[in-house]
């Protein structure tokens, strides 16, 4: 991995982190993006801010994807890139909320190969790399074994509970749980925290990216909502919803939910 590039997520994280968190309690000057994307305040580009400088400066070859910034084509020539979120969770952050989190990620040629999920208000930090494994503060983590789906603990919102996305609209016995932060809801099934987690709707990449990385080091499947295989820098940079959990579990639940 070029000059260690988890050693620079992690770096950044910490960065982004005391930047935002001082923040915390004072002005936001909050503002609704176009087109209902929600809303951003001034942590969100101070962040970005410093993120783009700093891992820019030292990889200066990386294409470039994050929430906060004006998309272009040109990272799509990178062979690796760049994937951010500066604050995952905006809602939750102008709430007061502690789960919120800064979710970072380098993908090449499509695939992640080190991420990092911040949430400095829980002092909590998720990483992998390719093939090193999953931690939580450098201890290894785990997804859980479970295999049946009645009964399993999933994080996901109301909405995927609709009987039309349910196969005879029979909706499965679960555990139901949620987080206002996606990333943290795939970081806490790498984690063994939960059993599976689900979103139906499309995803942006700078939401699920590092948590992909996470899960898939923690011994979980990620895909979309179809049981494809995560792509990240897709010249519209969303996925079709996202499936997670261990490899028996993840199966039930895809095979559960209607075509």
């Amino acid at each position: 991995m070029p000059g260690n590039d988890l050693a620079l997520l992690t770096e950044a994280a910490y960065a982004a982190g005391r930047i935002a968190t001082g923040y915390v309690g004072g002005p936001l000057d909050m503002q609704d993006k176009p087109g209902g994307a929600g809303p951003v305040t001034a942590a969100d580009l101070a962040v970005n801010a410093m993120l783009l400088e700093r891992l820019r400066a030292a990889r200066p070859g990386y294409g470039w994807l994050s929430e906060e910034t004006e998309d272009t084509a040109a990272r799509l020539e990178a062979e690796r890139v760049f994937i951010v979120d500066p604050i995952d969770g905006t809602r939750s952050f102008i709430e007061g909320s502690d789960s919120w989190a800064h979710s970072l990620a380098v993908a090449k040629g499509g695939v992640v190969i080190a991420a990092v999920v911040y949430l400095p208000m829980r002092d909590k930090l998720y990483a992998a790399a390719a093939g090193q494994g999953a931690t939580l503060n450098g201890v290894p983590i785990r997804a859980t074994a479970r295999a049946d789906l009645a009964g399993a603990s999933i994080l996901a919102a109301k909405p995927n509970y609709a009987p039309e996305n349910w196969r005879g609209g029979r909706v499965p016995e679960v555990a139901r749980a949620f987080r206002p932060s996606l990333a943290y809801r795939l970081s806490l099934v790498a984690e063994g925290r939960y059993d599976a987690m689900m979103t139906l709707r499309p995803s942006w990449e700078w939401d699920i990216a590092a948590g992909d990385l996470i899960l898939r080091e923690a011994g979980a499947v990620t895909s979309d909502r179809r049981a494809v295989p995560l792509r990240f820098n897709n010249p519209v940079p969303m996925v079709d919803g996202v499936l997670a959990a261990n490899p028996l579990l993840h199966g039930a639940l895809h095979a559960a939910l209607a075509a």
